[in-house]
């Protein structure tokens, strides 16, 4: 079947043009017409989001080479174009940042997994059989997930009942966690691309792949945990396992599981979206790879060959409904449906609400003590290849109870948005730093030191070959401003290093105290992050914070 035949649609469009929240209903956001004989439902990215949230996309998502100005790298008015979104739409709302505070008081919060579990429920009354698919980043993110080890979102999702999952964040938890928690599942935790370090073969644990039998259809799910783990995060950690692409290896599962009869192939991925794309082009013979890792939310699934690839969100904003035609063997067409998840529209699935408070009942007085406010006139917010307003107030708070020259924070993406005028509480502390090595650290570095790990960042993230882009947005600085060029090779992005206190360039030669948190090194000591926080915002009171224009950015 050539690539042409190939037939699909997205339905977005009911929902990403109408004017206002009062013409949302929850059969709207949730109107299919039922297609094909598969069905396929998607989220991923969760954080440990258990409840509705604000979360707003990035201003910036720079694409290089050849996916300079290709989805997912468009933001904003680009975005809405290409997918002919109103101005105030639900959907602009949803999936781009302009006017974000504005629109959030309209349309309110979104996400909650009793929203995504009525969701769920009512795509599984109309298709009973659709496999549900958890693309990781689920045990990770929140004070509750931290203080369980993982264990509030296992018992949340356990009641979800997903078909399978694959991993990233997950394994920050500590190999033993891990696998204690993984034998226990009542679902697949795949990975084809996880290895035991010391033999370099496949694990028992994570089979690579499982067979699915709906709609009549043999449908095999191979699983892509992140490739990058030691390298993003800490390998002492999880020292018995090895990751990487692995594209080979794919493409002997892929064989092998058509030899075994599979009619259809997924790949559950937490690749992100540009090395999801390379891959397509490299392996033969997936039909479908759920996307995630980079938080991309589409609209519209985007095709390589013959493999459709599907972006679902982050922070449980969104559920991928994907509907499939397969006869004889072959994916002859698809229809599929980006479904928001606004809170104050689908009602919650009452059993799960009360799962969900049950894991926070311990908690609720420190998650709900009040630190300080946002001012009237700043948004927090994380999730841009640069500077986010959430990490700037961690660089300011690690430069005063640090008393450092020069901040560092990394590029995550994960962590929800507070409003101009809201109470800043413990939970949202939490929301942006909850990790298992939070120690913020000081030291000492020289500006060249400084120079290198910012190059070494910057071609993480700016690689042309997607493959050798092994972490997430641009590190974050404090006191420390840059120009950076993102056509230029390794080693010739990052120039005029300036400490922002004096104005003056920063001295290879010379040694700055640098504060930072979140360090891959065993043994890094230091309070914890969301400790130097909570003491700068009680401090401070009423947040407040100017535009960052310290980072001036060419060739984007």
């Amino acid at each position: 079947m050539a690539a042409t035949a190939l037939y699909g649609a997205s339905s977005f469009g009911n929902w990403g043009k109408l004017a206002a929240q009062q013409a949302l209903t929850q059969d709207k956001l949730l109107e299919f017409d039922t297609f094909g004989n598969v069905s396929l439902i998607h989220v991923t990215d969760i954080h440990a989001q258990l409840k509705p949230i604000y979360f707003r996309e990035p201003s910036v998502n720079i694409g290089v080479g050849e996916n300079r100005g290709k989805v997912p790298h468009l933001t904003g008015a680009d975005f809405r174009k290409l997918y002919g979104i109103a101005d105030g739409s639900p959907s602009a709302y949803a999936l781009t940042y302009n006017d974000f505070s504005a629109l959030a008081q309209g349309y309110g919060k979104m996400g909650g997994l009793d929203r995504v579990a009525s969701v769920v429920n009512q795509i599984r009354a109309d298709r009973p059989d659709a496999l549900l698919l958890d693309g990781g980043d689920t045990w990770h993110g929140s004070y509750t997930c931290y203080h369980t080890q993982g264990q509030d979102m296992v018992n949340v999702m356990n009641a979800l009942k997903p078909d399978a999952m694959t991993f990233h964040w997950e394994f920050t938890l500590g190999s033993d966690r891990v696998a204690e928690i993984v034998e226990g599942l009542p679902f697949a935790a795949l990975g084809q691309n996880i290895f035991d370090a010391e033999w370099d073969e496949p694990t028992e644990l994570f089979p690579p792949y499982k067979f699915y039998e709906t709609g009549g259809v043999k449908v095999a799910v191979i699983g892509q945990a992140f490739p990058y783990m030691p390298i993003a995060n800490p390998g002492w950690m999880f020292p018995e396992y090895s990751f990487g692409i692995r594209d080979e290896r794919m493409q002997e599962m892929v064989d092998e599981v058509r030899a075994k009869g599979a009619e259809l192939v997924v790949c559950l991925s937490h690749n992100g979206f540009d090395v999801d794309k390379q891959m397509a082009g490299v392996v033969t013979g997936i039909d479908v790879i759920l996307s995630g890792h980079t938080h991309d939310a589409l609209p519209e699934p985007v095709l390589v060959g013959e493999t459709i690839i599907v972006a679902s969100g982050s922070n449980g904003k969104f559920v991928s409904r994907v509907d499939l035609d397969v006869r004889n063997g072959r994916l002859m067409g698809f229809r599929h449906k980006l479904i928001p998840i606004f809170s104050d529209v689908i009602a919650p699935d009452p059993a799960m609400t009360a799962l969900i408070d049950a894991q926070r009942a311990p908690y609720l007085d420190q998650l709900t003590e009040v630190i300080g406010t946002t001012a009237e006139d700043t948004l927090l917010y994380r999730r841009g290849n640069f500077n986010g307003s959430w990490d700037d107030l961690i660089c300011d708070a690690l430069l005063s109870e640090r008393e450092a020259d020069i901040a560092l924070s990394p590029g995550v993406r994960w962590g929800p948005s507070i409003l101009p005028g809201q109470d800043i509480t413990r939970e949202d502390i939490w929301n942006v730093t909850s990790m298992t090595y939070p120690e913020a650290y000081r030291t000492e570095m020289t500006g060249e030191f400084l120079h290198v790990v910012l190059e070494d960042v910057a071609d993480n993230l700016f690689n042309p070959n997607p493959y050798y882009q092994q972490g997430g947005d641009m590190v974050r600085t404090g006191g420390l401003g840059y120009r950076i060029d993102v056509t230029q090779p390794q080693g010739s992005r990052i120039t005029e290093l300036t400490l922002l206190k004096t104005g003056e360039r920063i001295d290879p030669a010379k040694t700055y105290q640098v504060a930072g948190w979140a360090s891959v090194n065993e043994g890094t000591e230091g309070p914890a992050i969301w400790d130097v926080v909570e003491s700068h915002i009680r401090k401070q009171g009423s947040v407040s914070l100017d535009a960052n224009t310290s980072v001036i950015v060419k060739g984007a």
